[in-house]
């Protein structure tokens, strides 16, 4: 199995899609993804608009946040982050995660705005675009990991 950790703020709204979205989009193909946050409090659940969006979409979820630690940095293959401010504040507090921290529009290759917005507090709608967002970069992440080039991280 191939470890994606995908890690925001609260791991309350943007992770948790992310790791909702992608574990639906690679259910068995050897994928395993969680998700973490860099000043979450742990135990708590999802966003109500995160759940909602989720649920609009088809997809299966059940999330309690968990904070960013050792034991996850150690688990993960890859960390993909939501924005650069939490790929920094991984790779100050935990600088042997450097070579696979990411954020995740910088490891699928999207240029311009480099963060996912976080939509913490706003609307369902602002959460329905942040959800776009997240699954425009993660069927970039899908196709990218099919690749043979990508095979450390992608299952066989």
């Amino acid at each position: 199995m191939k470890r994606i950790l995908f890690v925001c703020t609260g791991n309350t709204c943007r992770s948790p899609m992310a790791e909702a979205m992608f574990r639906a989009k690679t259910a068995g193909r050897g994928y395993e993804v969680r998700s973490a946050g860099v000043a979450a409090f742990p135990g708590q659940e999802a966003s109500l608009h995160a759940k909602q969006v989720l649920d609009e979409r088809g997809i299966e979820h059940e999330h309690t946040s968990s904070r960013l630690d050792e034991g996850l940095i150690d688990w993960s293959d890859v960390i993909l982050t939501m924005t650069n401010s939490h790929k920094h504040a991984i790779q100050t507090f935990f600088p042997l995660a450097l070579p696979k921290v990411y954020t995740l529009r910088e490891f699928v290759g999207v240029e311009g705005i480099p963060d996912i917005a976080d939509p913490f507090g706003g609307a369902l709608e602002d959460y329905r675009r942040c959800a776009e967002e997240i699954e425009e970069s993660l069927d970039r992440l899908f196709a990218m990991l099919q690749h043979p080039r990508f095979r450390e991280f992608g299952a066989e």
